[in-house]
């Protein structure tokens, strides 16, 4: 385990795609969606025990779940928990981490990554982060992890590699693109050059720094303010009134979509998103008739369904085809699964 590198957990997202196992109050990096005993930022923190130690391991998040977090991950040192005062998108989440880290740790060789997604293949995923940790320790570079995609799915971004090898396994980046339409998520299957955009960065300190001044230099600014609080009495005071008026932009549109330094790790982990009920249902066994159950769930003459009743001492299903069924501290979802973008409505009642 090399004692410079460091992994930044983003938690700050409410995931309300997953209601109603996740709420404002609760959100999806908190739930055992899964039903193995872990919530999501749990396994999140797990897979990188063999690379990064726990005190080298900053967590950002919403002021109102820091105690949630301290919770989760009591490993975790409490002064690397960082409490954002509001939430401002990926770009000022990763530089106020990463200003953090440069004040104690001027060499550190960092990771980056979503808290709220799910990895199956635990010793791939390691071992591809170690070799894009290899690759940006000594170098000017920054390597986003892209998955090799098995459909054509609509619902990510994709990242396109040229056909530029610099080292093994690691390929020049050519653009980012948008979540495309279904025609064009199919061209990117086909052409084999585009991978799924999993939000995974590797870049050492100087380099991430760097390419931050340079695309985005009011939020360095920014970050210089809130840096001379770091350690005082001030810290707190400080945070809170300078980071809400940083603007809310994404690390892609801010660094990614501009760097040249850019490269990317194909990669096939078993990732996903965990972005909705049909990404869940996708991941799950079936039985014979389709359906996929977490929880004491007996189903009889169903079809297509998903299930996610784990706290629920008994359900019993009869004649549901192709349904969302979901209970979580006396909230209980039962919809089509073709009605899935509505679920933001259902949970407003």
């Amino acid at each position: 385990m090399n004692t410079n590198t460091h992994v930044i957990i983003m938690a700050g997202g409410i995931g309300s795609r997953f209601w109603p196992l996740s709420t404002p109050a609760y959100p999806k990096q908190f739930v055992d969606v899964m039903g193995v005993g872990k919530s999501l930022i749990q396994l999140t923190a797990e897979r990188f025990q063999e690379i990064c130690s726990p005190e080298r391991m900053w967590v950002v998040t919403n002021q109102a779940y820091v105690d949630m977090v301290k919770d989760h991950l009591p490993q975790v040192p409490a002064g690397n928990i960082l409490a954002e005062p509001a939430a401002r998108n990926t770009a000022p989440c990763i530089a106020y981490a990463c200003w953090k880290i440069k004040e104690q740790y001027p060499t550190a060789n960092i990771v980056v990554t979503p808290s709220d997604a799910l990895v199956l293949d635990v010793p791939e995923f390691r071992r591809v982060i170690q070799r894009a940790l290899d690759f940006t320790e000594n170098r000017t570079a920054i390597v986003t992890v892209g998955i090799q995609p098995n459909r054509p799915e609509t619902g990510y971004g994709y990242i396109q590699a040229t056909d530029v090898q610099t080292a093994e396994e690691v390929w020049k980046v050519q653009s980012f693109r948008e979540k495309p339409n279904r025609e064009t998520a199919m061209k990117y299957v086909e052409d084999g050059h585009y991978f799924w955009n999993a939000g995974i960065f590797v870049w050492n300190i100087r380099t991430i720094v760097a390419e931050l001044r340079k695309h985005v230099p009011a939020l360095c600014t920014q970050m210089d303010e809130m840096a001379e609080g770091f350690g005082t009495e001030q810290e707190a005071e400080t945070v809170t009134r300078i980071f809400p008026t940083c603007e809310k932009i994404s690390i892609d549109y801010a660094v990614m979509e501009k760097a040249e330094c850019i490269y990317t790790i194909p990669a096939d982990f078993g990732w996903s998103d965990l972005g909705n009920w049909a990404s869940l249902y996708g991941l799950l066994q079936k039985d014979e008739a389709g359906n996929a159950a977490i929880g004491k769930v007996s189903m009889y003459e169903c079809r297509d369904c998903v299930v996610q009743t784990a706290e629920a001492k008994s359900v019993v299903l009869q004649g549901l085809d192709g349904y969302i069924v979901a209970e979580k501290n006396g909230r209980i979802l039962v919809c089509k699964r073709s009605e899935e973008q509505r679920i933001k409505d259902f949970e407003k009642g």
